[in-house]
């Protein structure tokens, strides 16, 4: 049975400096929660004060009703992962993944069993006998998640699990770190400072800054729709648009659209757009002109310099933004999905 995490009104002073400032959030059963944010913005701080690391200076911190705020960390049952491996160098990968219930006074036949049924489920069955420095970057980290998982903890706690690893090995152990946490149906916290690895993982998304959480939502609606302006930037709205505002609709780029919450409800603003919200068709007697076009593989950013100077950039498959030259004319326009207005 999976077991919920509330995190209540969270403080955490250092000094003068307020690393959490009334941080509450609420994670089910079985749900994976991804805290997104810069450096410095307090997820790992939240996540360290859930695991008992850390001790808050304020608030309480709550898993399937118990108030577990003065409980020690290693009375806790979460598992960690962390963006270091921290294997043990000299045992085995089966040896690793049994340490916690070696500590935890489990006898030999139960954590080599356990260790096994956890290897299988990573992957790494025919890797038991190595050791970590036998085993690449990210086979070390699928290690630390199978130990992690072998105590059987109430909750996961993923703290920048991915970071130290190259592109495609990142990819690649995120869809498996999912998959694994579906399966077993574990709570799960999981930090990042990646947005494509937030939205790509979690059931739901939390954006902080300075502390706070600026928006909680399922990855769906939080890219769709931003509550604050740094939501917006921090999910990839990077476009700032002139626009006017009237009656719940913004006009710009030659379109009108709707305004999202929380948007200017009248006279003049700026719209944050999705690059691949910009439409872009060639014009020659348009008024925009083509600055640059930038390959990015499948995708390409075509930047673009408006009749005011302000330069935008749309997204474009790169089978369509080859036919756009730098200095061409073009017009644009908006798909028809609301934007925020600030």
């Amino acid at each position: 049975m999976s077991t919920g995490v509330e995190l209540r009104d969270l403080t955490r002073d250092y000094g003068n400096v307020s690393a959490l400032d009334g941080l509450s959030l609420t994670i089910h059963p079985g749900e994976l929660v991804a805290l997104l944010g810069p450096s410095g913005c307090g997820k790992t701080t939240a996540l360290r004060i859930l695991a008992g690391l850390e001790e808050a200076t304020s608030g309480a911190v709550l898993v399937g009703g118990r108030d577990i705020s003065a409980v020690p960390a290693n009375k806790r049952d979460m598992g960690m992962v962390f963006q270091a491996y921290s294997l043990f160098p000299h045992l085995t990968v089966s040896d690793n993944v049994g340490f916690g219930l070696k500590v935890r006074g489990k006898p030999k036949r139960h954590r080599l069993s356990r260790a096994a049924d956890m290897l299988d489920l990573v992957g790494l069955s025919a890797h038991r006998d190595k050791y970590a420095g036998e085993l690449s970057g990210g086979e070390q980290q699928r290690v630390a998640l199978a130990r992690a998982l072998a105590i059987e903890p109430r909750v996961l706690l993923l703290d920048e699990p991915l970071s130290a690893l190259d592109a495609k090995v990142r990819t690649q152990l995120r869809d498996e770190i999912r998959r694994i946490q579906l399966e077993v149906g574990i709570t799960t916290l999981f930090v990042t400072h990646d947005q494509e690895e937030a939205l790509a993982v979690a059931d739901r998304v939390g954006v902080m800054s300075h502390g706070k959480l600026e928006q909680l939502a399922a990855p769906a609606e939080l890219y769709a729709r931003p509550s604050t302006p740094f939501v917006a930037e921090f999910v990839g709205l990077h476009n700032k648009v002139p626009a006017q505002v009237r009656s719940g609709w913004a006009r710009l780029l030659g379109t009108e659209v709707p305004t999202l919450r929380g948007s200017v409800t009248a006279g003049p603003g700026t719209a944050m757009v999705r690059p691949e919200s910009v439409r872009v068709r060639a014009d020659p007697a348009g008024r925009v002109l083509v600055a640059s076009v930038v390959f990015l593989g499948p995708m390409s950013r075509v930047y673009l310099t408006l009749p005011d100077h302000t330069v935008i950039y749309a997204q474009l498959p790169t089978s369509r933004a080859r036919a756009f030259e730098p200095g061409e004319a073009v017009t644009v326009g908006l798909e028809s999905a609301p934007v925020l207005v600030i």
